[in-house]
């Protein structure tokens, strides 16, 4: 009976560590970093000197490497990258070891426009969102309509409109409209 009892809780712990492992996977897919336009990238093929370069991601998504051609890089992480340039490479190269470093976040970009004291663009060197954006814009003016900032998100086809309430987030009532920024987004302080 002692043996079944530590057998199922083996099972147990066994299966616990299975979940926990497969949410720590998920929890570091979510906050892998996505290429952006403007994002500066050094990419190396160990011992190919002539193939270690770097490269901007252009504003359509697209980097060039030699002997690969044109790859979509913007909305991949720099593995994805690593992987797509080593199996494009297989044809020349036996085994390519591809390293792709992001030097440069200069694409993941938010813009404050409006009755803010310094508006323009904000580059996020981290997650960031509606309020640091607004204290790194200088915070809205004395003539600004607060519940009234939206931020429009350019998801594809249709822009999509998210609210923000200042005074509630100033408060600290209610931070459901802080809403975490992504590149490309624009803040509207009317």
């Amino acid at each position: 009976m002692n043996s079944k009892w530590q057998s199922s809780r083996l099972c147990t712990l066994i299966a616990l560590a299975g979940i926990l492992l497969a949410g720590l996977a998920n929890a570091a897919k979510a906050d892998t970093y996505l290429l952006n336009p403007g994002d500066q990238l050094d990419i190396s093929v160990w011992n190919e000197e002539a193939l270690q370069k770097t490269i901007i991601v252009l504003p359509d998504g697209m980097i060039s490497f030699p002997l690969v051609g044109h790859l979509r890089a913007a909305g991949r992480s720099a593995a994805a990258v690593e992987k797509a340039i080593s199996d494009k490479l297989d044809s020349f190269i036996a085994e390519p070891e591809v390293n792709v470093t992001v030097t440069s976040t200069r694409g993941n970009v938010t813009y404050v426009v409006g009755k803010v004291l310094k508006p323009g663009p904000i580059v996020m060197v981290q997650n960031t969102n509606v309020m640091q954006a607004l204290a790194i814009a200088g915070g809205i003016n004395e003539f600004a309509s607060g519940n009234a900032i939206k931020i429009i998100r350019s998801n594809g086809e249709e822009p999509i409109i998210l609210k923000v309430r200042y005074s509630d987030l100033e408060k600290g009532s209610d931070l459901s409209s802080n809403h975490r920024l992504q590149a490309g987004d624009v803040i509207v302080v009317p």
